[in-house]
């Protein structure tokens, strides 16, 4: 497995005159690791993981599960990256991975409750009565999102949370666009009634 730890070693075990520049693109990153370049895969690492962490988070609801996918990921990474079709954003490549091993790692425990972590940023301009709204709000956002189904639960993280665009989420879940925007429809209807109903604007 490929951690934290292990990528930070990695890179300290380069020697100065063959790294990779730190501002290098995510696409001359890939064909780095591709030529098997450790600090290469140390930088897009440090790119991604937090990224790659919260979605496998939000569909999984297990800290430690999502931790373990996320080694699994980079390691499928280092070891797949000439596998990387520049057609597709290296970030949607990424995700579409990160789903395929939630989702498995989920058919080995179906008995893990499933809850999903609803983030709102608070202004620190926000008088008192406008942070306990929105902490409010995202609690109940946090709950609305736990009752979906995960088709629906992962299309409603992916748009709003990693901002992809539908063309992009087909090709992360593997379905046509016409299925994505079904289920965001769906998954909007009954979070909207649900934040109506605990008297909340719907997202």
């Amino acid at each position: 497995m490929i951690g934290c730890r292990t990528l930070a070693a990695i890179e300290a075990g380069v020697p100065k005159a063959h790294q990779t520049s730190t501002d290098a693109s995510d696409e001359a990153l890939i064909r780095a690791i591709g030529r098997g370049d450790r600090q290469a895969m140390a930088l897009l690492y440090g790119r991604y993981h937090v990224q790659v962490y919260r979605f496998a988070h939000r569909i999984t609801g297990d800290a430690s599960l999502a931790d373990d996918i996320v080694s699994d990921v980079f390691f499928d990474i280092w070891r797949k990256a000439n596998a990387f079709k520049a057609k597709a954003r290296l970030s949607t490549w990424l995700l579409a991975i990160t789903r395929n091993k939630s989702l498995s790692a989920l058919r080995r425990c179906r008995d893990n409750y499933v809850d999903c972590e609803a983030i709102e940023l608070t202004d620190p301009a926000d008088g008192p009565e406008i942070s306990t709204h929105k902490r409010n709000r995202s609690e109940a956002i946090r709950r609305c999102m736990s009752q979906l189904s995960v088709a629906q639960r992962e299309v409603v993280d992916l748009v709003y949370y990693h901002e992809k665009s539908v063309t992009e989420v087909a090709r992360i879940v593997g379905v046509p666009a016409s299925t994505v925007k079904t289920r965001m429809f769906y998954a909007r209807q009954r979070m909207g009634e649900f934040l109506k109903a605990a008297g909340h604007d719907a997202i």
